[in-house]
């Protein structure tokens, strides 16, 4: 019932989206776009919708859903709630590619520059972690996890040192833009990019609940399950930094999504994943195109970007969420 009412609110709050923004659209006429009903085409500011918030709506639905199922397959790797998909550097390696590019002002695949950049960012990051683990002969999740916190630093000074040589305080502030990310610019075109490596991510996990509820039995206990964990691991670690790195390759730097998404669900319905993974990822979409509408309707003109709204909403949800997870375990105990 619960994943049923997830579905339902989802669905409506895309919908009602398309039509808030400095152009209002009554819900009726928006419904009737969508549906291109007859005589849809001459409705007021239709391309309003079909050209800029219709792509950008799917694409904080999309890149919502691979950063919820991404942060709820960190969390069962980790076996660990507080995990998000940003914990291994796969994010950080991203922005350093696309800073890269914004500062280079780099246009050798056109509008596919930075996007491409950004997602090679996030592969290289995987494979130095592959290498490390590989050459110490160490998959363990505390191996995973001290190398993730490595290269977030390592990642983030790199960055910071990119930002600090620019030329000139435009690209500064485009540079600065991108890494607190934004769906302003959002076209069919990113929604394309993206499409195909999320889907792929999220279909892949969401096939592999059965592993992911052994995992959290514990290594032995999987093992003899059947479960082949190292195996498993990898095949998390590959699946979340594609899904990662082609959710910040279009959208820049979105924190608290799969962080908080994840967590909610938990709380509600618990921890088998074969409801957690499809109810983090609507609550993950749903989440992101709230934070885009509210963006997109901030007063006065104000530049509000998604990823600050995800931010300003998510870190103290998630503060309440684990003094009130704190507070339940000491009463169990």
């Amino acid at each position: 019932m619960l994943l049923a009412a997830l579905a339902v609110a989802t669905a409506a709050g895309l919908i009602v989206s398309l039509g808030l923004g400095p152009v209002p659209i009554p819900l009726a006429d928006t419904v009737a776009i969508l549906l291109d009903a007859s005589g849809a085409a001459d409705i007021p500011n239709a391309l309003v919708i079909t050209e800029l918030r219709l792509p950008r709506a799917l694409l904080a639905l999309l890149v919502g859903a691979g950063l919820a199922v991404a942060g709820t397959a960190m969390q069962a790797y980790f076996r660990n709630p507080l995990a998000d998909p940003g914990v291994t550097g796969v994010a950080s390696g991203s922005a350093v590619g696309a800073v890269s590019v914004i500062v280079l002002g780099a246009t050798a695949l056109g509008a596919w520059t930075l996007p491409v950049a950004a997602f090679l960012g996030a592969v290289a990051v995987l494979l130095v972690i592959q290498l490390v683990a590989l050459a110490s002969r160490d998959r363990s999740p505390t191996t995973v996890l001290l190398l993730g916190i490595a290269l977030n630093a390592f990642c983030g000074a790199l960055t910071g040192a990119i930002v600090a040589n620019a030329e000139d305080s435009q690209t500064v502030r485009g540079a600065l833009f991108w890494l607190q990310g934004d769906l302003t610019s959002a076209s069919w075109n990113d929604l394309a990019l993206v499409t195909a490596p999320a889907l792929l991510g999220i279909g892949v996990l969401l096939a592999m609940t059965r592993e992911l509820n052994a995992l959290l039995l514990g290594d032995e206990t999987a093992q003899s399950m059947g479960v082949n964990v190292a195996g498993v691991r990898i095949v998390l670690l590959v699946l979340t930094s594609v899904v990662v790195g082609s959710a910040v390759a279009v959208t820049g730097v979105i924190g608290f999504v799969g962080l908080v998404a994840p967590h909610i669900v938990r709380l509600l319905i618990g921890s088998d994943h074969r409801f957690l993974l499809p109810g983090a990822a609507m609550l993950g979409g749903l989440f992101l195109v709230a934070a885009d509408t509210v963006a997109r309707l901030a007063p006065g003109g104000a530049a509000w970007q998604t990823g600050i709204v995800t931010a300003l909403v998510g870190a103290p949800v998630f503060l309440v969420l684990v003094l009130r997870t704190r507070n339940t375990a000491r009463r169990s105990s």
